[in-house]
This record gives C-alpha cells, structure tokens and sequence, in this order.
C-alpha cells in the first residue's frame, strides 16, 4: 500500500481531530509575566507528579501509534518543558534560560506520518492554511531514513517525522489552521487546529 493511499484512508479519521489539552487562550507571542510565571509553575508540577516534559507539548492528531500525529512548542509551552526538564534535575530555570525562549521568532510543528519504504518522507514539505492564506515555513527537516512501526510487516511499516519552522510573523496565532504535511511520494495529510485554544 502506498503512503498516498494510506494517508488518504486515514485523514477521514484524523480529519479535524484535535488531541490537544491545554488552557485556552492563543499562542501568544509576547507573553506577560503572570503567563511566564504560570507557565514555570506548570513545568515544575509535572515534574513533581514524575511525568516526562514532552507531555507538555500541545499536541494534535491521533495517539495510537499507528496513524498521524504532532505537537506545537510555543513560547510558554516551551518555557514549561524547560522548568520541567530543569526541575528534574533539581535546578531552576535562570533569567536568561527564560530570555532566550521568549526571544525565540518561530514556532514549530512537529508531525509524524506513515508509509511504505524507509525513504518515503524525503522532500516531504508542510504548510499552514489560514482561510485565504497558505504560510510557507522557513525551515523544514525531515527523518531521512524512516524508522519502522510497531505493525511491521504490516502497514503502515514505517514511521518518519517532519518538522517545519514558521515565523510568528507570517500567521495569526488566533486563527482555525489546517496543518498540511506532504510527502515526497504524494498525496497529503491534514490536521485542522484551532490555535485560539493553544497557549
């Protein structure tokens, strides 16, 4: 089975679905100190509770393992992972740790997607669809060798990640966005976020 029709197969499932618990709010670019403060607080109560960092990050998508899935780091949700990690280690974050995530001008969306031979997500591109607007990333990195699924032989047999870097500047943080991942091969797989409710 290819990846183009095992992505078209699934985004019937995955559609607009969103497995993202979070405060609602938006992504905010230039946060105050409360919400830097509060985002501290949360990093240090998950470490306290022995949960991984990662469990932070606002994530999208299915969480099975078997079909497409991502996150975002925004600034306070990366200022949490920090404080989490940090804390973990008996330490806290200093002003500057805190300083250089807030100077941070993009946001990243990280996906992983599934297909059908190890190089399948090489030249594998996303984008951001606001409405009338399509947000063209700075960056993009993708696994160049894909590892395999736990369903191997089985489709889907391998699993890849594709990372896209977008200037805060180039999008509304506020906005109904269709995260588009295309791989190489063709074909397309989607995931429609509300980033009002992501903070």
């Amino acid at each position: 089975m290819k990846c183009a029709h095992y992505a078209a197969s699934i985004l019937t499932a995955v559609g607009s679905a969103v497995g993202i618990a979070c405060p609602s709010g938006a992504i905010e670019t230039n946060p105050t100190q409360g919400q830097i403060a509060r985002a501290l607080e949360r990093g240090k109560e998950v470490a306290g509770q022995h949960r991984s960092p990662d469990t932070l990050y606002a994530r999208f998508g299915a969480n099975d393992g078997a079909h497409p899935s991502g996150f975002l780091i925004t600034k306070l949700r990366g200022v949490s992972v920090m404080a989490a990690h940090m804390a973990l280690r008996g330490l806290e974050p200093s002003g500057e740790d805190i300083a250089r995530v807030m100077e941070a001008s993009t946001l990243q969306v990280s996906t992983v997607i599934f297909g059908d031979s190890p190089s399948f997500a090489v030249n594998s591109y996303m984008s951001l669809d606001q409405g009338s607007r399509i947000v063209k990333p700075i960056a993009v990195r993708v696994d160049g060798q894909a590892g395999r699924t736990a369903t191997w032989p089985d489709a889907p047999r391998f699993q890849a990640k594709v990372v896209a870097t977008f200037n805060y500047t180039d999008f509304d943080p506020k906005a109904q966005t269709t995260i588009t991942v295309f791989p190489a091969i063709g074909g397309e797989v989607r995931f429609t976020i509300n980033l009002a409710q992501i903070e």
